[in-house]
């Protein structure tokens, strides 16, 4: 009877322990917020790591937005300017770079992976909750899965010009947005078909916003960059 009690004892405090947890995340869902879980994680399947993408491909220029006022927070979101994403993705990305140099472009990224709790900030400020990931279900940034950028001309090093500029909630931003000077309807299409031909695919609304195919198979993530 003594050791069913302390069995008893011991399942009460893991039920109220995973309730906590849960606690934490109003939407119930499963999100990894503990680096040791993430380490473990990712030794078990190193597809799992989320891998800093200037080291793996020194090559591509960052703008990370959000580690600066320049966004439409108007405030510092990241407390350093890097950008992660998984494994795969990263390796997807060093092709896409490879291509595009063959043709006189580079990456430049604005953001990739976005802890979880930052979806929350900006699903609370965002005027135009069409262009802000609802935290009821999370983003493809939280996955390490998504990724933000552009291009530019390797000979000026400067941005390819595109419909908007980065984060614009103008319906110009939508990749079949057909009211534009025909050159910019070349380099946004020329962007959108190298990408979706190396494994991503763009979303409805924003045309430097491209999702890893197989996304599904990543964990929502809340590691802070200090951390990775």
């Amino acid at each position: 009877m003594k050791n069913l009690n302390i069995l008893l004892f011991i399942i009460s405090i893991s039920l109220s322990a995973c309730a906590q947890k849960n606690a934490q995340n109003p939407y119930g869902l499963k999100i990894i917020n503990d680096y040791k879980v993430y380490k473990a994680d990712y030794k078990t399947n190193p597809n799992n790591e989320l891998i800093e993408i200037k080291k793996a491909i020194p090559s591509v220029v960052l703008d990370i937005r959000y580690a600066t006022k320049n966004n439409f927070m108007q405030q510092v979101m990241y407390n350093q300017a890097k950008a992660f994403a998984r494994k795969p993705v990263v390796e997807h990305l060093k092709k896409i770079q490879a291509v595009l140099k063959t043709k006189g472009y580079g990456l430049k990224i604005f953001d990739a992976y976005r802890p979880y709790a930052i979806t929350i900030a900006f699903w609370e400020k965002a005027s135009d909750k069409n262009f802000v990931a609802n935290p009821n279900k999370g983003s493809k940034h939280n996955r390490g899965c998504a990724i933000d950028l552009t291009i530019i001309d390797l000979k000026t090093g400067k941005d390819v010009p595109m419909p908007t500029p980065y984060d614009s909630f103008a319906p110009e931003a939508a990749p079949h947005f057909e009211k534009l000077p025909a050159a910019i309807i070349k380099n946004r299409d020329f962007l959108i078909a190298t990408m979706q031909a190396n494994g991503f695919k763009v979303i409805y609304n924003e045309w430097w916003h491209f999702d890893f195919n197989g996304w599904q198979d990543y964990d929502l993530m809340d590691i802070p960059f200090e951390k990775l």
